[in-house]
């Protein structure tokens, strides 16, 4: 009957969970019902205008996300499903910024008229189910729901990227899009089950743990292997981000799919990304103070560290309250050879009463001082594994920032000479997944030394993509509007716009200033913050890996204010196009509406920025542990 028994209570125990963790999970929650709704309405009729619905599921979803807590305080850790998700600050955060995005998103594909009547259904479903992917990936806390989050985020985005029907060049495109991401999918899991067979588990907590114990007495070959792991799954989150070497679809892709799909890959798929990559570099950097156990500090022999680093041993309760009662019986003697007259036994009646008074205190003061002991020993312990895993940590810092001055200079000289618009920005938003990973090399090389500049870094991370957001869909909504107006999207046909459209052209100006960095505009302080990560990391640390990132993140900021210039140039002081209203759609007061408000973020953010650095600090508060 045990084994009966034992099989119901692990069914309750999963019961309880799982209620718990509903809660938690309501955003994603709002969009699988959303999901059902939209194939369900298809299953009925093609004709009905979905637009609202989807608004509304957007707007529910980011009610759920509760980004208000986090101005509030700090979110505390909390494991979803048996470990497989967790909910913490940069959980909230970045969910919150995709539901914000989603929201913008979907009332610019409303403007620009991209989905009809008749596909609604399809592509709002596509478009909520890759969102629900991006925002699994925010929480992953297991290798598994990793993998699956970045295909359910991935495989609706390929078909999105051949949304319109009947151009052969979006149909490349989406087939481009899904070989590569086969491909990377599968080096990625190979990676993945490489680690999981090193380690003995999947979950990202415990997973550190393990290699804690392991690295220390690991020889070449387990070292190859770990390296080898940390190579392949980089390589299925740098398809993700197309960072350099795995970005040959992205410039193709954007291309060939429509400006709307171009600002989800661009802006949604990089935020959900980089949560993800800094989730991971954490997870198996650092080992969080809640899964240290005391007992296994014998187990891993770190007698030497914890003398060290806590000298306070744990005293035993009980010899502690047998030493107070031992010494009861001499107060008892002497109170009772005291003379027994009325003035004298009062006293002696109120000290009788005090004593259980003054026991209890003592067993609490008793109980306090264990428990301190206690965490200080978990701290030793805690110390000793992230001194074991600086190995880890350093490797990783030192791939990230290959990657990222690698990605942010061949984005920003590759945009040089492109002719249509689709294709330097595709360039442009590769350059900037490499600035924004930047960020996370300081994080790496100070995540066991310092504490608050391994959280600053990540908080500069956070505030990039917060203005991110606003700047690439901005860009890529001025694009579509341009598109519709001037039937084309080559920037020779852009020839003298000004004269036209000279709103359209200073919001895209404003914006293209912005992504440079230029100041007083809020892609500056987004840079300034990240590069500031930088110069404290190299002072802490001394690494010259992150002073050669600081130098190549000011010197890809230079180049990349010419190809800028150039768009803005043509529009401005070149000849007027003849064939400017080649296109079906004006740009009328809605569009214009729309591109102004996504604008304002651009140049007021900085009036509002303590805000924004207040939210990113509280994101990663209680991530870093």
């Amino acid at each position: 009957m045990e084994p009966t028994t034992d099989f119901y209570q692990l069914i309750d125990a999963l019961k309880a969970d799982s209620a718990n963790s509903l809660g938690l999970f309501m955003p994603e929650v709002t969009l699988c019902v959303f999901i059902a709704l939209f194939l369900a309405v298809r299953l009925i009729t093609t004709k009905l205008d979905l637009f609202w619905v989807a608004l509304a599921g957007a707007v529910v979803g980011l009610i759920s996300s509760n980004p208000l807590q986090l101005c509030s305080g700090a979110v505390e850790s909390e494991e979803m499903f048996t470990g497989l998700l967790v909910h913490d600050g940069l959980t909230v955060a970045v969910r919150s910024i995709l539901m914000l995005f989603l929201i913008l998103f979907l009332i610019f594909t409303k403007i620009s008229g991209v989905p009809d009547k008749e596909d609604g259904a399809d592509v709002y479903s596509l478009i909520f189910g890759s969102t629900l992917g991006m925002c699994l990936m925010t929480s992953a806390n297991h290798l598994l729901i990793v993998f699956l989050a970045i295909e359910m985020a991935g495989v609706p985005s390929y078909v999105l990227a051949g949304l319109i029907k009947g151009r052969k060049r979006g149909s490349e495109a989406a087939l481009k899009y899904a070989i590569y991401g086969a491909g990377a999918a599968g080096v990625m899991l190979y990676g993945i089950s490489l680690l999981v067979g090193l380690a003995g588990t999947a979950h990202l907590p415990t997973m550190a743990l393990q290699l804690a114990e392991i690295i220390p007495a690991a020889g070449l070959g387990e070292q190859a292997v770990l390296c080898l792991a940390a190579v392949m799954i980089a390589v299925g989150i740098a398809f993700k981000l197309s960072a350099v070497p795995f970005h040959f679809w992205a410039p193709d892709v954007f291309h060939g799919a429509c400006a709307e799909v171009n600002a989800f890959l661009s802006v949604a798929s990089k935020a959900a990304a980089l949560a993800l990559l800094l989730r991971l570099a954490v997870g198996l950097g650092s080992v969080p103070l809640n899964e240290v156990e005391i007992p296994q500090i014998l187990e891993v022999q770190h007698e030497s560290i914890m003398s060290e680093a806590a000298p306070t041993q744990l005293v035993s309760l009980e010899d502690q309250v047998a030493d107070d009662k031992s010494a009861e019986p001499a107060v008892v003697e002497e109170t009772a050879d005291a003379p027994a007259n009325d003035t004298e036994a009062e006293p002696a009646a109120d000290d009788s009463d005090e004593e259980p008074v003054a026991e209890g205190a003592a067993e609490e003061t008793i109980d306090d001082e264990a428990q301190a002991a206690a965490l200080a020993t978990r701290l030793a312990i805690k110390q000793a594994h992230d001194e074991a895993l600086s190995p880890v940590r350093n490797f990783i810092g030192l791939l990230i920032a290959f990657f990222a001055v690698v990605t942010a200079t061949f984005g920003n000289l590759a945009a040089y000479g492109q002719t249509n618009i689709k294709r330097l920005l595709a360039y442009s938003t590769i350059a900037h997944a490499g600035y924004m990973m930047m960020s996370i090399a300081p994080l790496m090389m100070t995540l066991g030394t310092d504490h608050a500049g391994a959280e600053q870094a990540a908080s500069a991370l956070i505030q990039y993509i917060v203005v991110y957001v606003f700047l690439n869909l901005g860009a890529f909504s001025i694009i579509a509007f341009l598109r519709n107006y001037v039937g084309s999207e080559e920037i020779e046909d852009y020839s003298g716009m000004v004269k036209s459209r000279p709103s359209l052209v200073i919001c895209l100006a404003l914006i293209f200033f912005s992504l440079v960095g230029l100041p007083p505009l809020s892609g500056f302080l987004g840079k300034f913050a990240i590069f500031a990560s930088l110069a404290d990391g190299y002072s802490d640390t001394g690494s010259m890996a992150l002073l050669i990132l600081l130098l190549a993140g000011g010197i890809n900021t230079a180049i990349s204010l010419f190809y800028y210039l150039g768009v803005i140039k043509t529009m401005i002081m070149g000849e007027p196009n003849e064939e400017h209203h080649l296109g079906d759609r004006p740009v009328g007061d809605m569009e214009m509406t729309y591109v102004i408000l996504i604008t304002i973020p651009t140049v007021f953010l900085i009036v509002c920025w303590q805000w924004v650095a207040g939210f990113a600090d509280e994101a990663v508060k209680n991530f870093i542990s």
